[in-house]
């Protein structure tokens, strides 16, 4: 089991584009980091709607000629899908589609519904036939009972029925739409490219496309592109927004800007808050690439230790490796990781990583350092103790199996083999990130998973009652 978080999905649509299919598979390849297990595209020809879903990276799915050659249209919507501790299943592939009494409509998310269990068992008593254990399909269902007569009136009504995390793109025969849930916890930014317009969960999809960069879809706003207009609604009253701050820190591509912020430039100043905080004597800096990277850099800037790449990063290994053999198990971590002796054999090392989950890799990363002959390895975190899993579209484990949870730092010291060990403030994080400090009253991001405040209700996680169904679905949401 993965010891690194994840973010479950990614999303894309573009429409007023002849070539609508390649762009929205050049966006997905370029939000390929936010889901490696599935990928779709749903386009529209103006009469047809056309649908391709497929197990494995983009690239394998979208890289022949004759599949985008079949997704004719000028609007088209996509989706890169990473599953979480379930099995990865063909029938949980978006972006989801169904033939309503109004007309198609396609539909991806990103994010998860905290209610999605206790909505799907009324919807089951009302007839609905579920083909997916996705919380997305609960959406389609609402829409498609929904008793208002325009589509994004079906919408709307069905997304003030659920709670939760989201981030959605629907094609229509005649528009794509874009919604942010009401704490706009999940990304999502509005590009333009010639006459027509984009949607996607980081900047990074429009850069690839030649997009510009319009604006960020706003917490609770919907919005409306048909042909060369934009349209906006707030229909879901107000909020605070409690944006994820975890994107800051790890999902989001560095290259990415999101809510105005350089992802780069965050990271870069997470790692000198970090050396501010957590000074210690050390010959260099060494990042766990490739998360690590930006804020070694911030943190050997503030320091003044040299910044070297002590670890030497395998491109080539994916999740879908084979599992090596008993005999050749030692080899752990070196299928991703290699130390790269001759820098750091005798030195002492301040060792960057954006995390720690169960701790595992941290473990057999130090032992690869200190075989290699790392004379000390202090262990710096750019972000704080992970203590709290996340409900709204981010793939932790039970806060059980978390290591901050069960565990103090100086305990974690100790099990991971370093010679010291700090993780940044959630001041410091906040400091990073431009803010005087974390608003305890008003809290400016979503950081439940350090802190275990929870901005939306967890009505299916609270409720007893449906826990074996959770248990038995787990892992297909989002």
């Amino acid at each position: 089991m993965s010891d690194n978080l994840h973010e479950e999905c990614g999303v894309f649509g573009i429409i007023g584009n002849a070539s609508a299919a390649a762009m929205t598979a050049l966006g997905l390849h370029a939000l390929q980091h936010r889901g490696q297990e599935a990928a779709g595209i749903v386009s529209f020809d103006g009469e047809h709607f056309h649908a391709t879903r497929a197990l494995g990276h983009v690239g394998a799915t979208f890289g022949a000629e004759e599949i985008i050659g079949q997704l004719i249209g000028t609007a088209a919507i996509g989706h890169v899908r990473y599953a979480t501790t379930g099995q990865t299943s063909s029938r949980n592939m978006q972006p989801l589609f169904a033939d309503l009494d109004c007309g198609g409509f396609g539909l991806a998310h990103n994010g998860n519904l905290t209610n999605a269990y206790a909505l799907r068992r009324e919807l089951i008593k009302r007839g609905c036939i579920f083909q997916a254990t996705t919380d997305t399909e609960v959406i389609l269902h609402l829409v498609a009972l929904s008793r208002q007569k325009t589509i994004v009136d079906r919408l709307v009504d069905a997304l003030k029925q659920v709670q939760g995390a989201y981030s959605l793109v629907c094609l229509c025969k005649d528009m794509l739409i874009g919604v942010r849930d009401p704490h706009g916890v999940r990304p999502l930014v509005i590009g333009k490219h010639n006459n027509g317009y984009v949607l996607a969960s980081e900047t990074c999809a429009l850069d690839i496309i030649g997009a510009t960069f319009v604006r960020d879809v706003k917490a609770g706003e919907v919005v409306i592109l048909s042909g060369n207009t934009l349209e906006s609604l707030y229909p879901f009253g107000t909020a605070k927004s409690r944006f994820c701050i975890f994107e800051y820190v790890y999902f989001a591509r560095p290259d990415s800007f999101l809510d105005s912020h350089s992802v780069y430039e965050a990271r870069k100043q997470i790692g000198m808050e970090l050396a501010k905080e957590a000074p210690t004597e050390a010959d260099i800096v060494v990042p766990v690439p490739d998360s690590g990277v930006p804020s070694a850099l911030g943190y050997a800037q503030q320091s003044g230790i040299p910044y070297e790449l002590g670890i030497i990063r395998s491109h080539y290994i994916g999740r879908t490796f084979i599992q090596p053999t008993d005999r050749i198990r030692h080899i752990g971590v070196k299928l991703k990781h290699n130390a790269n002796r001759k820098l750091i054999e005798g030195k002492r090392l301040v060792l960057l990583d954006d995390s720690i989950v169960r701790g595992t890799t941290s473990i057999k990363i130090v032992e690869m350092l200190r075989a290699a002959g790392a004379k000390e390895v202090h262990m710096r975190i750019s972000s704080p103790p992970t203590k709290h899993a996340c409900f709204y579209g981010v793939d932790t484990p039970e806060a059980e199996k978390l290591l901050a949870h069960t565990h103090s730092i100086e305990e974690m010291q100790k099990f991971i083999g370093v010679d010291s060990l700090a993780f940044i403030s959630i001041d410091g994080l906040y400091r990073a990130l431009g803010e005087k400090g974390r608003n305890n009253d008003k809290p400016q991001y979503c950081d439940a998973c350090f802190t275990g405040d929870y901005p939306i209700a967890l009505t299916d996680f609270e409720d007893n009652s449906y826990q074996l169904e959770l248990s038995a679905m787990a892992g297909e949401c989002g």
